[in-house]
């Protein structure tokens, strides 16, 4: 997305000093900045005629490009002016001012047609600014374009003098021509006729084969040839007299409403209808394409050449295409800075990284690329990848044996001072020395990060050792002999001293396994003693529990008998009390 254009007013494009063109790099720097497609909207006529103040109005501006008040030119070389398009979101208006034509101060014509060659190649939408009325002057004016056939033109297209069209026309510029106090009625034959209807009638060919008709119609073929989009505007005189002098400064009530209404259609149209500026096989422009184009046009023209626009769009694309090579480089470069860390623990591991950003910088190339046809830059690219790839390897291996040489520098630096100590010139030294150094090469290789060379680097250092360990190796065996036989002696005198550790062993182990028998059998003993106490005074509880449970039974069946008897007595007792009762009755 391009940044907010920050143009608060005008700059010059294309300085014109001691008649040479020069390129301005702040205005080139701005247009690099621009991302977005451009509309470009150039004006070219005579000086004093009022072109600056119309490039006002497009720019929605009261002020701006210098409109001047008197015979003298103001606006030397172009100027621009870049503004956000009041119509057409994502798009930038580039507002191209022109120098005057027909100067009396200029020294050389030939930078009128410099000025004139220019802004069409640079434009989109090429406004032709005259006075008055359509007339031969006028055309003839307009004519310095056939000048230009070589340079409007593609390889290989037609002539201006034959009947077909240019090989290719869609690049060059809509033709918007502007009369400026226009006082002729648009009428033809006693009808009305439109400000379209008007310019074409003023580039009709005329019928003949003489020299003074071909003369006639060269300049109008030439202009219909090149410019097959046309459109005419007429304005009426803004104002009278001396205000015309003062026109930046009118207020709107203050000028002419036919001129008012004839500019609001102007602007209008400009805003509706002006495309964006295009290049052979439909390559739309943007601001650095405007920039190049800026730059290849104006070294050309310094240098006597006329600039061929197909040459040019060949220019372009080797200078995007070399920028878009550039910049997927610096995109793989930035890209494997970041993500790879030097030493790689395999090759696989660097090549996967490679390959992710080459894919990476191979879409920004296809992105950026412009008309790489025959793949030249896409090739150049992929070799230089290619060379990145074998240049990053070579550092792979590089920084894999610098790391491993001083990790196996510090991890084995012990033992070496051991070795020069002496510590392993005694019998078994040798082999002390090979634990150690086992013990030192799993230490290495644990340690992450050594990369590719990391056991090649080992090897190289153990067989560089290999004299220390043969020297190591020879005093042992030296002192070896000796020492092996007190060895066996000591060995024998243990052996003995085991043997009878182990018959101690075995009769302490004898006499407690009988203790513990003795003691398991007393305890058997115990146990069962306990045993019988605990029946027999079971049984006892259970013969005193069967007692109590029958005295218990008799004496609730005395309990039982005794009320029974009870029972019988009180039932006699009533029997007898009624006996008494009926007899007393009686």
């Amino acid at each position: 997305m391009t940044p907010e254009i920050h143009m608060p007013e005008p700059m010059c494009l294309i300085g014109n000093t001691e008649e040479q063109l020069v390129a301005n790099q702040e205005a080139l720097k701005i247009l690099s900045a621009i991302t977005e497609p451009v509309v470009v909207v150039a004006i070219v006529g005579l000086y004093r005629t009022g072109k600056s103040y119309l490039m006002n109005k497009l720019a929605g501006k009261e002020k701006g490009f210098a409109v001047g008040s008197t015979v003298q030119s103001h606006t030397k070389g172009i100027w621009m002016w870049c503004v956000p398009h009041p119509q057409k979101p994502g798009h930038t208006l580039v507002l191209l001012d022109t120098e005057g034509l027909g100067d009396v101060e200029k020294i050389d014509e030939k930078n009128d047609t410099q000025i004139f060659s220019l802004a069409i190649l640079l434009s989109s939408t090429f406004v032709y600014n005259t006075m008055n009325k359509i007339d031969q002057g006028a055309i003839d004016l307009l004519h310095n374009v056939t000048e230009l056939t070589d340079l409007l033109q593609t390889r290989n297209s037609s002539g201006v003098n034959e009947a077909e069209e240019p090989a290719d026309v869609s690049f060059f510029p809509d033709l918007v021509w502007t009369l400026r106090d226009f006082y002729l009625s648009l009428e033809t034959d006693r009808h009305a006729i439109t400000s379209d209807e008007y310019l074409e009638n003023s580039l009709k060919l005329k019928q003949g084969s003489d020299e003074k008709t071909q003369m006639f119609n060269l300049p109008r073929l030439c202009i219909q040839k090149f410019f097959p989009v046309k459109k005419c505007f007429v304005f009426d005189s803004p104002t009278h007299g001396k205000k015309l002098s003062q026109l930046q400064t009118l207020r709107s009530d203050e000028l002419s409403p036919d001129f008012l209404q004839d500019l609001s259609e102007f602007c209008s149209h400009i805003f509706t209808h002006s495309k964006i500026k295009t290049l052979p096989g439909g390559i739309q422009v943007n601001g650095p394409r405007l920039e190049s184009l800026v730059q290849t046009y104006v070294d050309a023209i310094n240098s006597g050449a006329l600039p061929c626009i197909e040459n040019t769009v060949v220019t372009l694309a080797r200078r995007e295409n070399s920028a878009a090579v550039q910049k997927a480089i610096t995109h793989y470069d930035q890209q494997m800075s970041q993500r790879v860390q030097l030493p790689t623990e395999t090759p696989q591991e660097l090549l996967e990284l490679h390959r992710a950003c080459e894919r990476e910088a191979m879409e920004i190339f296809r992105k950026h690329s412009f008309k790489d046809e025959d793949q030249c830059f896409q090739k150049e690219l992929e070799s230089l990848l290619s060379a990145k790839q074998d240049e990053i390897c070579k550092k792979n291996i590089e920084a894999s044996a610098n790391h491993c040489s001083a990790l196996l520098e510090s991890i084995f630096k012990p033992l070496e001072q051991e070795a020069a100590q002496g510590i392993y010139a005694k019998p078994g030294g040798h082999n002390l020395f090979l634990q150690k150094m086992e013990q030192l090469k799993a230490q290495y290789r644990q340690q992450p990060g050594k990369g590719t060379q990391a056991e090649e680097m080992l090897q190289q250092y153990l067989k560089a050792k290999e004299p220390l360990s043969n020297t190591i190796l020879q005093t042992d065996q030296a002192l070896t002999a000796k020492e092996r036989q007190r060895k066996e002696e000591r060995e024998r005198a243990s052996a003995a001293r085991a043997e009878a550790q182990r018959l101690e062993a075995i009769r302490i182990q004898e006499e407690q396994r009988r203790a513990e028998e003795e003691r398991q059998y007393q305890e058997k003993l115990r146990q069962i003693e306990i045993n019988n106490a605990n029946f027999k005074a079971s049984q006892q509880r259970i013969q005193k529990q069967r007692l109590q449970e029958e005295a218990e039974r008799i004496k609730a069946a005395q309990e039982a008998e005794f009320r029974k008897l009870q029972e019988q007595l009180q039932a006699m007792r009533e029997r007898s009390h009624h006996s008494s009762n009926d007899c007393i009755l009686l």
